[in-house]
């Protein structure tokens, strides 16, 4: 990145980066050459994920290769996104933790049928994918997608890794 922000190439990087599901973090460098004041670095911040804005989950560190400012901090994170990247999850705390997204906000309905979540399992690692067992694959909209995704990055971190869901129908006894 350059003192003007994230590139056009830096935000085709990153978006490779997301779509082959690999760990990222994003790495500001020369940040000793920027003049800065108080808020400096959450302007910038805004700025970088404005610019990626399906890399919210991504951390930001500033860094100054130059001087060795938080490079180090840099190496730990990294370890902690290639942790996140190959986490598993039981199925049992994973339906517990679905369950509980599903009683604050209920899944959608559409001409009179609601979205049904039988379970969720998890299918692997890098980057976590999750199938989701539904009664209408039609109904599961992307936003309900996104919900669970942020409630699943709440509840276990998951920083700096993509959450893939993968909807498959299985058809309920009581239909």
């Amino acid at each position: 990145m350059r003192k003007n922000g994230v590139t056009d190439q830096d935000a085709k990087i990153a978006g490779e980066a997301h779509e082959a599901g690999k760990g990222i973090i994003i790495v500001v460098n020369k940040w000793d050459e920027i003049d800065k004041d108080n808020n400096t670095l959450e302007e910038f911040k805004k700025n970088v994920y404005q610019k990626l804005s399906y890399l919210t989950y991504a951390p930001i560190i500033f860094i100054s290769a130059k001087t060795g400012q938080r490079v180090n901090k840099l190496f730990d994170m990294i370890n902690e996104v290639a942790k996140y990247n190959s986490m598993r999850i039981s199925t049992g705390m994973l339906n517990q933790v679905i369950n509980e997204a599903i009683a604050i906000t209920q899944p959608p309905t559409d001409k009179g049928r609601r979205l049904k979540i039988l379970y969720v399992t998890q299918a692997s690692t890098k980057p976590p994918t999750f199938i989701v067992f539904v009664n209408n694959k039609e109904i599961f909209h992307f936003s309900y997608e996104r919900y669970l995704i942020n409630h699943i990055r709440k509840e276990f971190g998951m920083i700096g890794t993509p959450i893939r869901i993968i909807a498959r129908e299985k058809y309920d006894e009581d239909e």
